[in-house]
């Protein structure tokens, strides 16, 4: 098959692609993020990266793209735009549109028609052009519902047999990841639940870098909200892993105890009750640069490979960049297994 992936990001797609067994003849890349090209060029070096998908128009079966080559002088640097073109069937199209603006999780909540959210009509524009044999487009869960009523409206108008699926990751990983699918690839049912929690994704050795030390309890519990067992599911990594946040999520495994935690106050309460007795606590956070394993009085962050896992990527995919890249670049993009199987029920 010949694969048009825009907002490509580290090319989970491609990485679901091969876990579904599908001959890949072509995959043309649209993406801006330059570490996250880096990332999918070291797996990937095959990838026809087309650059920013306003960029992009196809016509008559031909995919072409707008690129600027750089020329360095000996004090600026000057560019050029330079026109590239492609002749090739799209048997495929996938994407998922920026979310920022749909999510109702976020406090300035916006609309479909702003900024980044406006690029599904990007996408649509794209579709209408290219009308592959197949096509799926991702996005949040939590948007409004007059954004999801809008979206299948807008692509029921181009794909007639559009079904629309909710998947949460947690079936096939360790993460509650709601997401949406459009699709018309038809007769998709849920995946198996393979009962996979954080413990199954832990690292046995972790490098000393992640721990920290000389944190005064007061610091630790500040932004807590509630806590887990261990032998529970990570709550939804997102591109903002590496920045600090305040939805935080404890994690204590003594027993099969589970508390609810609305208050620092309240926090302090249990810690001074448990601090004898527990065995592993963590703390881990929906912007999980924040989240932080606590055993034997020493406090860790979750580590790439931990992420990673969550979203079912290999082991250190994306070693290529700095952590706080391979954090971003992570939780920006698909659990590559829920895309796998959505890919099998392709004919």
């Amino acid at each position: 098959m010949n694969i048009l992936s825009l907002f490509d990001g580290i090319s989970c797609g491609r990485v679901a692609l091969d876990r579904a067994w599908i001959l890949i003849w072509k995959y043309f890349s649209s993406e801006i993020d330059k570490y996250a090209i880096q990332i999918a060029k070291k797996n990937y070096q095959d990838t026809i990266h087309i650059g920013d998908v306003r960029c992009i128009t196809y016509r008559k079966r031909s995919i072409q793209w707008v690129e600027i080559e750089w020329t360095w002088r000996l004090f600026n640097n000057s560019g050029y735009w330079q026109s590239r073109e492609y002749n090739v069937n799209i048997d495929l199209l996938i994407g998922g549109s920026p979310c920022q603006d749909l999510s109702i999780a976020k406090k300035n909540w916006k609309w479909l028609q702003w900024e980044k959210s406006s690029l599904f009509f990007e996408y649509v524009r794209i579709l209408k052009e290219v009308k592959p044999k197949y096509f799926l487009l991702e996005n949040v869960a939590s948007m409004k519902k007059a954004d999801k009523e809008e979206i299948t409206r807008v692509l029921t108008e181009v794909y007639s047999d559009v079904q629309c699926y909710l998947i949460n990751s947690a079936l096939v990983s360790a993460q509650n990841r709601k997401r949406l699918y459009w699709t018309n690839i038809q007769w998709v049912e849920q995946p198996y639940d393979k009962n996979i929690v954080l413990n199954n994704v832990l690292e046995e050795i972790i490098d000393e870098k992640y721990y920290i030390n000389n944190i005064r309890t007061n610091t630790i519990f500040s932004n807590i909200r509630r806590i887990v067992r261990k032998d529970e599911k990570c709550p939804t990594i997102l591109a903002n892993e590496y920045k600090q946040s305040t939805d935080s999520i404890a994690l204590i495994e003594n027993e099969n105890c589970f508390y609810e935690i609305n208050s620092v106050w309240k926090l302090r309460q249990w810690y001074e009750y448990f601090k004898t007795q527990w065995k592993t606590y963590s703390i881990n956070v929906s912007h999980a640069w924040n989240t932080k394993i606590f055993t034997e009085n020493c406090i860790r962050r979750l580590t790439p490979i931990e992420c990673e896992r969550l979203q079912t990527l290999p082991d250190n995919y994306t070693e290529w960049v700095s952590n706080t890249q391979r954090y971003k670049a992570i939780g920006n993009w698909w659990t590559v297994d829920v895309i796998a199987h959505i890919f099998s029920y392709l004919k």
